[in-house]
């Protein structure tokens, strides 16, 4: 289990280490991330339908994600507003952020668009499986495994160029305290879930370890779990993101640290916008911070629990 732990971090490894300096360089490696997720999404929604009783199993993933979110979601918001009410920080006002979404569903769109994602999948597989396609959702499976290593490798190196220092994270108290009391929350959270799920300790860790980024934690799930479990932890973290475009213009005010934390690892990318459009320009390097040590910390974690 180790030398698979190693053999899926060292993609991760190597495209941390190469720096890029040209911004057509980042464009395209960004491009390739999102183009990447698709892909694998899509071949996870085909090798569902290799498994018996298809209906049975999408049943029990909607019921698995569903219990997960129930139990991270009371936990994490009963963290961060102990949090909140121990912090100093509060969310200010500041002009509309440029080409920010000009509604929730606009927000949400995006999220949506990668569950409809694995939706067509789940039809193409079932298209293909009519016709003759026995083999496809297994070799789709192992398409995906590929298509995931040069995934983890370009990730690794957009946080090696994110611009964020060690020393801008560290120095950041107020990301670091939130990132800690969601990660630390969420865990909790993953232990309780364990036997209610009837996975192993490790297991209901690795399936809390996403921290919203749900575009990864279901990849990863799914490749050493199975696509049932890949897709229950696809559609909590999902639903992660889809509270907090919710939460955050009803609290910001209220309770900063819960309303910049609760997005997770989206904190410094799809839910960055709504954050600055509702707790102003002061709340944005401190929710980049908070979802940049979460980002960080999400894939080696991951993998590492699920290698015990």
């Amino acid at each position: 289990m180790l030398a698979g732990l190693l053999l899926i971090l060292l993609p991760l490894i190597l495209g941390y280490l190469v720096p890029v300096n040209d911004e057509r360089v980042l464009a395209l490696i960004n491009r390739g991330v999102n183009l990447s997720v698709y892909v694998i999404l899509g071949l996870m929604g085909i090798s569902l339908t290799g498994l018996e009783n298809l209906g049975e199993q999408l049943t029990r993933m909607g019921g698995q994600a569903l219990l997960l979110f129930a139990i991270i979601t009371p936990i994490n918001l009963a963290a961060l507003g102990w949090l909140s009410r121990r912090s100093r920080l509060r969310a200010g006002t500041s002009p509309v952020v440029k080409d920010a979404p000009t509604s929730k569903l606009a927000a949400m769109a995006g999220s949506l668009a990668l569950a409809g994602v694995v939706a067509l999948g789940v039809v193409a597989g079932i298209v293909l499986g009519s016709l003759g396609w026995t083999s496809v959702a297994a070799l789709s499976e192992q398409l995906a495994e590929w298509v995931l290593y040069g995934l983890l490798a370009l990730i690794g190196c957009q946080l090696r160029n994110s611009g964020m220092s060690l020393r801008q994270i560290l120095l950041n108290r107020h990301g670091l305290a939130i990132a800690v009391t969601v990660a630390g929350s969420s865990l909790v959270a993953g232990l309780l879930a364990a036997p209610l799920l009837d996975l192993r300790w490790n297991e209901g860790l690795a399936m809390a370890a996403g921290f919203g980024w749900y575009s990864l934690s279901g990849i990863l799930i799914g490749d050493q779990l199975g696509p049932v479990l890949g897709g229950a932890a696809f559609f909590n973290d999902l639903a992660r993101e889809l509270l907090a475009f919710l939460l955050i213009p009803l609290v910001i005010h209220r309770a900063a640290p819960l309303a910049i934390g609760y997005g997770g690892a989206t904190s410094m990318d799809f839910t960055l916008p709504v954050i600055q459009q509702h707790g102003g320009i002061a709340c944005v390097p401190i929710a980049v911070v908070s979802g940049f040590i979460l980002s960080l910390l999400s894939p080696p974690l991951i993998l590492f629990l699920l290698s015990l």
